[in-house]
């Protein structure tokens, strides 16, 4: 067994959840952390192994240490589940009773900072949910790298390989930002160690399946409501005869992996676009607006001249975290398609 330095936020949260845990859990268990390697199917990768000890028996789990549990990465752990020789069990700062309650259900294993538990491995089984947090939570402030121009940079740097040794002027054409917003990213980056020098051959980028799976993370609560040109809705299946100028506007979300994977009925139509497109596209397809309509328009936040522009669809990486965001389960399957067929060449470390 090997003891850790708490170094960082992730440490420091499974700190938190252990000492809560040993105050509040109903019985005496030690809980201590391994190094594990983690299959390559496991999308999320979680990186500790953690063993518990209670009566003389020994229960290993794969902790996911999350700072929040989200739709979207709750979905992905049940699917990670799968391939994983060990439960998965979530380690994060507060669990309230309603996702306590759904997390139960799902049998997804949790234990928080507030001493909030679920444990079931028979026969230990523990329930706590109730336990709120002595303090205020300190929320960390979001890195600007995880903030709109940080993800327009991200997501031109994942789907544009070797992008990251082009010129600052080349990668803010790709990616949609201001020349003088890349110097500041670029070193966020290097702190955060998804990007390193290496010397005369300038910069490279790794981690980078960690670094997709917080961009889209992030890419729904901080991106993707700054691109919202409205929602609409028009005649029953308008969009299956609707061929789109890629240059001008793209199917994203469901309707792009429908066509992509013939997997889904999609339900809600989501079109990227530019506001001088819009009327134009609304008066073609005579589309109304209507706060609850199924279609959505979103600006493009790339330029198309950089990112992919052959294509009716949009990048398969978008098309990934607009699925992961509804918290669908058909669209999570739907998801892992499309991240094991067209993009996990993308972030496989070389």
């Amino acid at each position: 067994m090997v003891r850790r330095i708490y170094k960082n936020t992730e440490d420091e949260t499974l700190r938190k959840a252990v000492e809560a845990f040993r105050k509040n859990a109903p019985m005496q268990a030690t809980i201590g952390t391994l190094e594990a390697e983690q299959p390559p199917e496991a999308e999320l990768q979680p990186n500790r192994l953690l063993c518990m000890t209670t009566q003389g028996r020994e229960f290993l789990y794969h902790a996911a240490i999350k700072t929040a549990v989200t739709k979207a990465n709750r979905l992905l752990l049940l699917l990670d589940r799968e391939h994983l020789p060990h439960p998965i069990l979530i380690v994060t700062k507060y669990i309230n009773p309603q996702l306590a309650e759904q997390l139960r259900a799902d049998g997804m294993e949790f234990i928080d900072a507030a001493g909030n538990v679920f444990l079931n491995q028979p026969p230990l089984y523990v329930f706590i949910k109730g336990n709120r947090q002595m303090e205020p939570l300190r929320q960390g402030r979001t890195k600007r790298v995880f903030k709109p121009a940080g993800l327009r940079m991200i997501f031109a740097l994942l789907c544009n390989p070797g992008l990251e040794n082009r010129t600052f002027r080349d990668i803010a054409a790709a990616a949609g930002v201001a020349l003088g917003t890349v110097d500041w990213i670029i070193r966020e980056l290097k702190d955060l160690g998804f990007l390193v020098a290496m010397g005369k051959e300038g910069y490279k980028l790794i981690r980078k399946e960690v670094l997709l799976q917080r961009w889209v993370a992030a890419y729904p609560e901080q991106l993707k409501p700054t691109q919202t040109l409205g929602r609409y809705r028009g005649d029953h299946g308008w969009w299956q005869r609707k061929n789109l100028n890629p240059m001008k506007a793209q199917w994203g979300g469901e309707v792009a992996a429908a066509r992509m994977t013939d997997y889904l009925n999609p339900q809600i139509i989501t079109i990227y676009t530019t506001a001088p497109e819009l009327n134009r596209l609304l008066i073609d397809n005579r589309l109304r607006k209507d706060a609850d309509g199924d279609v959505e328009f979103l600006e493009r936040f790339w330029n198309p001249d950089k990112i992919q522009p052959d294509d009716e669809w949009v990048h398969p990486v978008l098309i990934y975290a607009d699925l992961l965001a509804t918290g669908n389960q058909r669209n999570i399957e739907t998801a892992r398609m499309i991240y094991e067929q067209h993009i996990v060449r993308l972030v496989r470390e070389n």
